[in-house]
């Protein structure tokens, strides 16, 4: 019989396909068949099946609201095929009544990110496919027959352009083909789940990946034609599957080639397109594609790979001139020759660590799995292996790595890709914006696996909700733990080396993360005025706090040897008082925000009003005090106006014992160390240093013999220029010593190069050597009688002492 050709015409009044406006997009596509759905309509009235009209013969049904036609000629050609006839249908959606073409393109362009996504859904379908069998075949053992193991094959083509992936699993029959492939959105694994739960005595396996029936089409994001290949157990013909990526239909048909015949399962071939199929038919971009993405799924991944191997072959040397061919039955000389061969390799023999119990795994086993996985050559520092169960269900192992990233960038940058995320062991994304870990941990690595987590249909982008917040903090308290065991452990050298790599990361944590205060502040390590050599805690330092003692004093500088010197510790180390040195930029702001530690507040011995009182109770005469202030208020005064608006005021001092004066911060505003950093800032606003800079007290120690001059000077000759000249000197001199940067360097300068000529002009009997002064001299004429009698003097060097001195 003729082919027949049919075609359906549903009357859709409300649809904007069947629009009357000639603006809408769908008017052109569907105006034809209107037409003639009208003509016939009009010119039968459905009185009559049959009519003829353009020399054809045509025949029309009514079913329900829709209106077959079929066309059947007269003669056609017979066409002369060993294939069987072929069957066309027509794309169907879940989604509502959309036009097919706009929506595969959407889900091809618009759903993944990537090209290379493709491989992880088909492989991840193809897993699936083997979990259903597998499943079955535990009440029914005949579905997997002899068909061989499950596993999953996957082999490019480069000379062909193709891609093939092929497993021994349930396989489709063609009522399947139908639902699953020609359905866009239609998921036969949630089928499969929700028959499943609907069946309380079949329990339910939520090792099952794809359910949302989209992942198929990722195939027609490199592939122009995919052809599926597949025999189900339950049927004893096998189908062939084929589209194109343009179209909006597709063939089905049997297969009819004993060649082509599968035991059981799917072969889904892909026909790449002119762009792609350089890359994705490389046999080393199709395993590293598979390792990334689908290394641990359960069952064994196999791709077609060019390999070597060495063979011995027997070498035959012609006979030279002279010598006799050697007889047949000697043994001839053999070499090594390196051949070529292509065969299967395994692609995911990495197993999931995280899927086993935790007691049973050793540490040398979690040393391997982090070297393999993140491709590190050291051991890690530590590691932790855990399982979360409640409101959230996920596993998890994550590392500290045993060195910090190289890139300073990679410690405030939280995209690091050091945390993978997986679901039912097939990679997702490890592109994070700080969604699973903050910033301040993104140096520690690891792997997170769930089987509920919120991922939208493309399963890239990890959608923002309550489920992620809890992970989120679970896994940053798990992380704490991790480092906090670490740092309670009897081997210091672990922590050690912890802290100098990662240690800034953790001084991030009390800028960024005010909620784990509490867990981060023990963890801090400095050294102190107690401890110059090797690290202390918080809790150590509070362990050796006096009993009067109620704050943490610290000081903030460039260098631990700047720190050591700084005049502000005088009496503070005189008192065997300890105080932290903050040598790195980030010290100064952490310990800012963090403010107090176990009701005891920190304090910057660099700012104005430190209060020490209790630890000179017993010490000073509080009046012998007092007298001692009311006699330097004068000379205070008296520096504050030569000085002007470089300083706020001049005070005695309570924390110098062996330095002339020292200049002190006030309590708001930056410290001496802050405003160097800002001023070191690449991108740093000038106008702001003004602004935020805190106001300069200078303070005085009426014990030093310079301010006792100048207290000297202050009452009998306050207009000295000399005075005046010092104490300009001593404000710029305290500048250096106090950690600020005086505004003119080389002006300092000068006034050091200038008093130190007066200090030391003619001190040691200074020879005059220029040569030119010397010869002037001889050529000067002399009275011999003068010449003979007189005797050069020699001065002693003690003797010498200029007439203005200032240091007299």
């Amino acid at each position: 019989m003729a082919p027949v050709l049919s075609r359906s015409l549903t009357t859709l009044p409300s649809s904007p396909l069947f629009s009357s406006n000639p603006n809408n997009n769908n008017y052109n596509n569907t105006h034809n068949r209107l037409s003639i759905r009208n003509a016939f309509l009009h010119q039968n009235g459905l009185k009559s099946n049959t009519f003829s009209c353009s020399g054809l013969k045509w025949k029309l049904d009514k079913r329900g609201s829709s209106v077959v036609v079929r066309c059947e000629a007269s003669a056609v050609a017979e066409k002369e095929a060993t294939e069987a006839p072929e069957e066309k249908f027509e794309y169907q959606a879940e989604v509502g009544f959309f036009q097919v073409s706009r929506l595969m393109n959407l889900i091809v362009h618009s759903l993944y990110s990537h090209k290379e996504i493709f491989l992880r859904e088909l492989v991840s379908n193809a897993s699936d496919a083997l979990d259903k069998l597998r499943f079955l075949s535990v009440t029914d053992s005949s579905l997997l027959g002899d068909a061989g193991e499950l596993e999953i094959r996957i082999k490019p083509d480069p000379e062909k352009g193709t891609i093939t992936i092929s497993d021994t699993g349930i396989g489709m029959t063609k009522e399947e083909l139908i639902d699953c492939l020609g359905t866009i959105a239609q998921s036969g694994t949630s089928k499969f789940l929700s028959a499943l739960k609907e069946n309380k005595d079949l329990g339910n396996d939520n090792s099952l990946i794809g359910q949302f029936g989209v992942g198929f089409y990722s195939a027609f994001l490199v592939a122009e034609k995919v052809i599926v290949s597949t025999k189900s157990p339950k049927s004893d013909k096998q189908y062939i599957w084929e589209a194109a990526a343009d179209s909006s239909s597709y063939v089905i048909r049997e297969e009819t080639d004993p060649e082509k015949q599968l035991r059981r399962g799917t072969e889904i071939t892909l026909y790449l397109r002119d762009d792609d199929k350089y890359e994705f038919t490389e046999p080393g971009r199709v395993q590293g594609l598979v390792k990334n993405y689908s290394q641990f799924v359960s069952f064994p991944i196999f791709t077609w790979q060019e390999k070597s191997r060495t063979v011995e072959v027997e070498e035959e040397e012609e006979p030279k001139e002279g010598e006799e061919t050697p007889p047949e039955g000697e043994k001839k000389k053999k070499k090594t020759k390196t051949e070529k061969y292509w065969d299967w390799e395994l692609a995911n023999e990495t197993k999931p660590i995280w899927m086993r119990n935790p007691k049973e795994v050793e540490k040398e086993q979690y040393n391997e799995f982090y070297k393999k996985a993140f491709n590190e050559f050291l051991d890690p520092i530590a590691c932790t292996h855990f399982t979360t169960e409640g409101e959230v269900e996920f596993r998890s192992v994550i590392y500290i790595p045993g060195m910090a990233p190289m890139n300073n960038e990679d410690v405030v940058n939280p995209k690091t890709k050091n945390i993978r995320l997986y679901v039912k062991r097939v990679f997702i994304s490890d592109d994070f914006d700080g969604e699973l870990f903050p910033r301040y941990l993104s140096f520690v690595k690891g792997v997170v696996d769930s089987n509920d987590l919120p991922l939208n249909v493309s399963r890239e982008i990890l959608q923002e909700s309550r489920i992620v917040r809890i992970m989120r903090k679970r896994l940053v308290r798990k992380t704490f733990d991790m480092i906090q065991e670490l740092a309670d452990s009897e081997n210091k050298e672990d922590y050690r080396k912890f802290w100098e790599n990662f240690g800034k990361f953790v001084k991030l944590g009390c800028i960024e993360d005010t909620g784990n205060h509490k867990r981060i502040t023990p963890l801090l390590r400095f050294f102190s005025s107690k401890s110059e050599d090797e690290l202390i805690s918080l809790d150590e330092y509070i362990e050796n706090m006096d009993e009067k003692q109620n704050a943490i004093y610290y000081i903030a500088t460039d260098s631990l040897k700047s720190a050591k010197s700084a005049p502000f510790l005088e009496k503070l180390v005189q008192k065997n008082i300890e105080v932290l040195y903050l040598v790195e930029p980030i010290d100064e702001v952490a310990i800012q925000n963090l403010q107090t530690y176990k009701e005891k507040k920190f304090v910057d011995v660099s700012k104005e009003d430190l209060e020490l009182g209790e630890f000179f109770s017993g010490d000073i005469d509080e009046v012998k005090e007092r007298e001692s202030k009311q006699e330097y208020i004068l000379l205070c005064d008296w520096m504050k106006q030569q000085l002007g608006d470089k300083v706020s005021k001049v005070q005695v001092s309570n924390r110098l014992s062996s330095s002339p004066c020292v200049l002190v911060s006030g309590k708001f505003g930056w410290s001496a160390n802050m405003e160097r950093l800002m001023r070191a800032q690449t991108l740093g606003d000038t106008s702001t240093l003004e602004f935020m800079r805190g106001r300069r007290i200078m303070e005085v120690n009426p014990d030093h013999p310079i301010i006792k001059d100048l207290n000297a000077a202050c009452k009998n000759e306050p207009e000295n220029s000399e005075a005046r000249r010092a104490v300009e000197l001593l404000y710029e001199t305290a500048l250096i010593s106090s950690g600020f940067t005086p505004d003119s360097p080389a002006e300092l300068g000068g006034k050091i190069y200038e008093m130190m000529a007066v200090a030391l002009g003619g001190r040691w009997g200074r020879v005059e050597e220029d040569e030119g002064v010397a010869a002037a001299a001889d050529s000067t004429p002399k009275d011999e009688s003068t010449s003979e009698g007189t005797e050069t003097e020699v001065v002693e060097p003690s003797e010498v002492r200029t007439e203005t001195d200032p240091w007299e």
